[in-house]
């Protein structure tokens, strides 16, 4: 049974023979994807930021954030690597040249870093870094990127705990990959973000946006009650009605099943923005789990049809959602078969500081190389895959 770094670095090596770029696999993806979620002039956009990336990439999460709110049909990409690999290779051979494209500079400086075996990034994040462009900025350039964000994968890091020294070790490794100057202001107001978390939540990711207003994202998830996150927003600061947060969970508990709510919040020089991410989880999920990305076909079905009945999103955008979640699915390459993964991430309902504002979807496909058949086995059913690691 392969585990998942042995996965991933033999779906890269047979991905290889497939194309040079991403552009060459997501070419061949198109009509799996709705024109609904995704036009003709967004895919172009998408097209010409993939061609920049590795096709090996495909071996590793990559996908569409797209917004609900919006009746265009336009759409984010993201995707993901880990230092050591064959598509981390590419950019970590560029990155040499300090006059090169700020996303290989960028993945070259944290390579460095996760690959020193006994260094707290190593650690605790591992090896894998996430990658968001905003293709649909019409600023967008090959070879640039919006966000990078790092996830404690290896050592969770939960609340109620003394892991300040960690959170601000992740953070000083994200503001250095990306060229900036450590601020203390802001770095204390990350651990007290941090510190205002209850026991029973974890800083799920860390990011950045080199492009925007300079902000650290921080991701919290695991809040049970509306209480627990009533009290932390106050405890960190948040300048929003926070009533109005309150509203929003109560109205989607009333509607479906919610497990658990995420946040998602921006920690400036001067305290909190006034901008914040809601994310209802519909199932728990473990990140070490070998099938973490696969989900039930009617998993999310209860949550999009709650979503039909908020006011200001898209129903045929919703619609659109359903059928991307799917069974694992063959693709015959020229190198040979690949089992193709998809289904939705999460969904992010976008607070401003008075009332919800937007909703995002965030859609993930991701390729393996497909299990051999057994010969020992007489049922000649395919051996066991364990799957890819968490984004």
């Amino acid at each position: 049974m392969l585990d998942s770094e042995q996965s991933i670095a033999l779906t890269q090596s047979q991905l290889a023979n497939e194309g040079k770029n991403l552009e060459d696999l997501l070419q061949y993806l198109r009509e799996r994807i709705s024109a609904t979620l995704i036009g003709t002039s967004q895919w172009q956009r998408i097209l010409s930021c993939a061609r920049g990336l590795p096709i090996e990439m495909g071996a590793q999460p990559f996908g569409f954030e797209i917004p609900l709110n919006v009746p265009d049909p336009v759409a984010d990409f993201g995707a993901s690597l880990s230092s050591g690999t064959q598509s981390a290779r590419a950019f970590e051979a560029q990155s040499r040249d300090e006059t090169i494209n700020p996303l290989a500079r960028t993945v070259g400086r944290l390579s460095k870093a996760m690959q020193v075996e006994a260094s707290m990034l190593r650690r605790v994040v591992g090896r894998k870094m996430m990658f968001e462009f905003d293709v649909s900025s019409p600023s967008f350039r090959m070879g640039t990127f919006s966000g990078v964000f790092l996830r404690p994968n290896e050592q969770p890091i939960f609340g109620n705990e003394d892991h300040t020294d960690l959170v601000r070790s992740i953070t000083e490794a994200l503001v250095a990959c990306v060229g900036w100057d450590t601020n203390e202001q802001e770095m204390r107001n990350v651990e007290r973000a941090y510190l205002a978390q209850p026991g029973d939540t974890r800083m799920d990711s860390f990011g950045v946006f080199p492009e925007r207003n300079r902000s650290i994202r921080l991701a919290i998830m695991g809040f049970k009650k509306r209480q627990e996150v009533r009290t932390y927003l106050e405890n960190a600061g948040w300048p929003g009605n926070i009533s109005a947060v309150e509203s929003v969970i109560s109205r989607f508990q009333q509607r479906t099943s919610v497990e658990r709510t995420g946040l998602n919040i921006d920690v400036l020089e001067s305290g909190l923005g006034p901008t914040l991410g809601l994310t209802l989880i519909v199932k728990q999920r473990y990140t070490k789990e070998s099938r973490y990305w696969l989900d039930g076909l009617t998993d999310w079905e209860p949550f999009l049809q709650a979503l039909t009945e908020e006011n200001g999103l898209v129903s045929g955008k919703i619609q659109a959602l359903r059928p991307w979640v799917t069974q694992p699915s063959i693709l015959y390459g020229k190198s040979g078969q690949f089992v193709l993964l998809q289904g939705i991430h999460h969904i992010k309902l976008v607070m401003n500081a008075e009332a919800m504002q937007s909703a995002k979807a965030y859609l993930f496909l991701v390729l393996a190389v497909a299990p051999q058949t057994d010969t020992s086995n007489k049922s000649g059913r395919a051996t066991a895959y364990r799957g890819n690691s968490s984004p």
